[in-house]
């Protein structure tokens, strides 16, 4: 996100319902902690055959993460288990937000606490972006605010905390680092 806590993105689409945490990062590539070089694995079998070569055809081939960092995904997005490796994949894929009509709660929890921003909108918002692929959307952050052009402003659900840390580019743990000074200090004081 910028400093400004405003994202001018346009969408990609990916209009499938149910796409579960091992669509997005199949469970092969769970074996590191960090996060860089995962998206290479983001919908890994959507994108590559069981030989590893590129499918000819698939829903992502014509991703532009330069101008479409924002994914616009089909209902219960995230369902299945929790994995912290599915928001890390998709932000390295070049994602940066989800707008769906429903997410998944472990998946919501860990793309908040991770960087990614879940835009929950309603079933109505979700069904004007399928029928415009590629549209321009800007999200105020710090309003709880999504603009859809040619739609209007619709607000979506976002926490005080998850909005302080996405607006400034830190995830949870970031933050809590940030402050490590202070929470030593405290935890001192009171003879931790």
């Amino acid at each position: 996100m910028s400093q400004t806590g405003v994202l001018d993105s346009r969408t990609f689409n990916l209009p499938v319902d149910n796409i579960d945490t091992d669509q997005i990062i199949p469970g092969q590539f769970l074996t590191t902690t960090e996060r860089d070089g995962l998206g290479q694995f983001c919908f890994y079998s959507w994108r590559f055959d069981e030989n590893g070569s590129e499918r000819a055809s698939h829903a992502l081939k014509a991703f532009n993460p330069g101008r479409q960092s924002v994914l616009v995904a089909g209902s219960n997005f995230g369902c299945g288990s929790s994995r912290e490796h599915a928001p890390w994949a998709l932000l390295d894929f070049g994602f940066k937000a989800v707008i769906s009509s429903r997410f998944a709660d472990i998946f919501r929890s860990n793309a908040l606490k991770n960087g990614l921003l879940p835009v929950k909108v309603s079933e109505e918002v979700a069904a004007f972006l399928h029928a415009h692929p590629d549209h321009s959307v800007q999200i105020d952050i710090g309003n709880n605010l999504l603009t859809v052009e040619g739609h209007g402003k619709v607000e979506f659900p976002l926490d005080p905390f998850s909005a302080y840390c996405l607006t400034r580019g830190i995830d949870q743990l970031e933050f809590l680092l940030k402050n490590e000074s202070d929470i030593s200090r405290f935890e001192n004081r009171r003879g931790a």
